[in-house]
């Protein structure tokens, strides 16, 4: 069954590589994106030579190295999830002898593999000769960047099928998809680094496991979170990809009875 799923990661990686176009395109536009944030934020420094503990070096490396992680994180699982609801084709999923969800959790990161060694690393290696970045040069620190990205990864996709399942129950949840995604470029720190909300905010956000999916790696990767600051970062990714299996759960055996119910 193992070989199973991983035949789910082999097949979506080269669906990937058949459109290359995207991928080339890809690279461009996050590319175009890095350097609209470095200019908007070179001007916000200013003269200043640190804002809220980061340095200029340290916030070209952040947005950098944080629109690439999204490449690696980011999927549509969750309208995948919700176009299949919708069409009925879901019911033929479940019937067949393998889990849904974990299936979908491997083309997820069939895609991800796909941008990681196309378009996220090559892509790193473009901008850090266009953009002043700073890379570590420490390997332990790459090696646990590594590994926080893939919760990252699992995180972001664990709230994708959550939107996504959120189908079953609304006739259009478009704009809950909508809603979400902005949620997440917003708090997880891709567009304004957490460290810049007001404090009443980050108290909330504390609570909430957006900041894992890209601030608490960002900040890792830049070097501002050092010592044993890491592997509580870490510890904060590992507690909230456990957490979040507990309402994906709930939800898809309320959303499977309801869909028997529904279908007789």
């Amino acid at each position: 069954m193992t070989s199973a799923y991983l035949d789910f990661v082999r097949i979506r990686f080269l669906m990937m590589l058949a459109y290359r176009v995207n991928y080339y395109s890809g690279i461009i536009i996050y590319a175009i994106n890095i350097g609209a944030y470095y200019f908007l934020w070179k001007a916000i420094y200013g003269s200043a030579e640190t804002l809220q503990g980061f340095t200029v070096i340290q916030m070209s490396t952040y947005v950098a190295v944080s629109w690439m992680a999204r490449a690696f994180y980011y999927n549509n699982l969750d309208r995948e999830i919700s176009n299949e609801i919708v069409d009925g084709s879901v019911a033929i999923q479940i019937i067949r002898p393998y889990s849904y969800l974990l299936v979908k959790m491997m083309q997820g990161f069939g895609e991800g593999l796909f941008r990681l060694l196309l378009f996220m690393v090559p892509g790193m290696v473009i901008v850090s000769f266009i953009f002043p970045i700073t890379l570590p040069t420490d390997p332990v620190q790459w090696i646990v960047f590594f590994v926080m990205i893939w919760f990252s990864f699992l995180i972001n996709s664990q709230i994708n099928i959550l939107t996504g399942l959120g189908a079953f129950f609304f006739e259009n949840n478009q704009g809950i998809m909508s809603m979400k995604r902005i949620m997440v470029d917003l708090l997880s720190g891709v567009i304004v680094p957490m460290a810049f909300f007001p404090g009443w905010a980050i108290s909330i956000m504390n609570w909430l496991p957006f900041q894992a999916i890209t601030y608490l790696p960002g900040s890792v990767f830049t070097g501002r979170i050092q010592g044993d600051a890491v592997w509580n970062a870490l510890l904060v990714q590992v507690i909230w990809t456990a957490v979040l299996i507990v309402p994906i759960m709930l939800l898809w055996r309320v959303a499977r009875r309801r869909l028997f119910v529904q279908g007789g």
